[in-house]
């Protein structure tokens, strides 16, 4: 084999092993990649089915019910505008509460209930993840601005 002809092999194969771990990352990173959604997108049919996301606003007051096994919760999150029922299993982190921001990641069900499989609650007083403050400011704008 020519000196030339070992250079492109080497070439070739670089490029083949650098497709293959570009592809490889981009696939890990697509499998891992969770949206957030306000009720009032996921209410709209944006959010996806059958697939993992976020969906945050505040628990409704009210609207928490605890299962008799203990361990499964269902509540409700509003961005003002909208409502989604979410059920979760497993233990609620100690701050949260009724009237308080939340994040809750999981899948929507066809029947329109948000199976989480796990539940973020704001971490002190002044915090709100910057998507749920976002989403509230824009449902509240929207709320007024439709009011006669």
């Amino acid at each position: 084999m020519k000196k030339r002809h070992k250079r492109l092999a080497l070439i070739a194969g670089g490029l083949t092993a650098f497709g293959i771990a570009t592809a490889l990352v981009l696939n890990a990173f697509q499998s891992n990649l969770v949206f957030f959604f306000t009720p009032t997108q996921v209410s709209a049919g944006e959010a996806p089915q059958e697939r993992t996301f976020r969906v945050g606003g505040m628990v409704q007051t009210g609207s928490v019910q605890r299962q008799s096994d203990g361990l499964t919760v269902k509540f409700v999150v509003t961005d003002t505008a909208k409502m989604i029922p979410v059920s979760y299993t497993g233990i609620l982190p100690d701050l949260f509460s009724e009237g308080k921001g939340v994040v809750a990641q999981g899948k929507l069900g066809a029947d329109g209930l948000f199976r989480a499989e796990e539940v973020l609650a704001k971490h002190d007083e002044n915090y709100m993840p910057a998507e749920a403050q976002h989403a509230l400011d824009e449902a509240a704008k929207n709320t007024t601005a439709t009011r006669p």
